[in-house]
């Protein structure tokens, strides 16, 4: 049955598609998956890291599965499958943890889109990126029109979803989505996450915020993150805090002498 696993290595978390009899097509049921594993891993302050892997297959991920969208109604389509899946991406995008995603083959539509929430990525030299929504009438649905607009340009991704070419690994690298090109991108992500354990997660944690707010990634909220961050340790904060329970009016000015 097709899956969506979250598997712990020590402080390494692997998020995996597991589908391989459809090339790791997103099905509903992994959709739905993707989600309530942020919220377990946001909670877990012993995951350092996550690594995005896909059981063994021709694709890393093939996209969304056809035959699960292809019997929803207009409206069920676009509301639920679309704006569903393009929200759990924005959360598995906005997730604390440092992300790595390793793409041992080919990344179409929705499974480049799930790639693209990753903060690096790894490829193998014959994997290969597209946008084949076209072909079967409809277009990306999950951000391929918007993240990966910042992470690949408007040229590369307009030769996508208009044309329908793919992008190989080597421009892929070039264009700077691909951090690394390996024969075995699992290990080489896995190695990467590794190396995290050297590392402060907060100052980890903080600079991801700042790099996302900076790209418009969730900028709202990574400002106000970060802003609750700074006032959060504040004298201000504790007598404000310390009055509520007294039940009195809070004497700021006392606490700034």
């Amino acid at each position: 049955m097709s899956a969506l696993h979250l598997i712990r290595h020590g402080a390494i978390a692997e998020l995996k598609l597991d589908n391989p009899a459809k090339l790791n097509a997103f099905t509903l049921d992994m959709l739905k998956a993707v989600e309530p594993f942020c919220d377990e891993l946001e909670r877990d302050a012993s995951i350092l890291a996550v690594v995005i892997t896909a059981e063994e297959s021709k694709a890393f991920c093939a996209g969304a599965d056809i035959l699960e969208w292809s019997e929803l109604s207009p409206y069920d389509f676009a509301r639920h499958w679309v704006r569903e899946g393009h929200r759990v991406f924005d959360r598995l995008a906005r997730l604390s943890k440092p992300t790595v995603a390793a793409l041992g083959a080919h990344a179409f539509g929705g499974g480049l889109e799930f790639a693209a929430t990753a903060d690096i990525r790894v490829m193998a030299p014959r994997a290969t990126l597209a946008l084949p929504e076209a072909s079967v009438g409809i277009v990306p649905g999950w951000s391929g029109t918007q993240r990966l607009i910042r992470l690949l340009g408007e040229p590369m991704v307009k030769e996508m979803a208009l044309f329908g070419r793919r992008i190989s690994a080597e421009r892929a690298y070039a264009a700077g989505f691909a951090a690394e090109i390996s024969d075995d991108p699992a290990s080489a992500a896995f190695e990467m996450a590794e190396k995290l354990a050297d590392k402060s997660s907060r100052a980890v944690e903080v600079a991801k915020y700042m790099i996302h707010a900076a790209v418009g990634e969730d900028r709202s909220a990574m400002i106000e993150a970060l802003g609750s961050g700074m006032i959060s340790p504040t004298e201000d904060r504790n007598e404000g805090v310390t009055a509520f329970r007294e039940k009195r009016k809070p004497n700021f000015l006392e606490v700034k002498s």
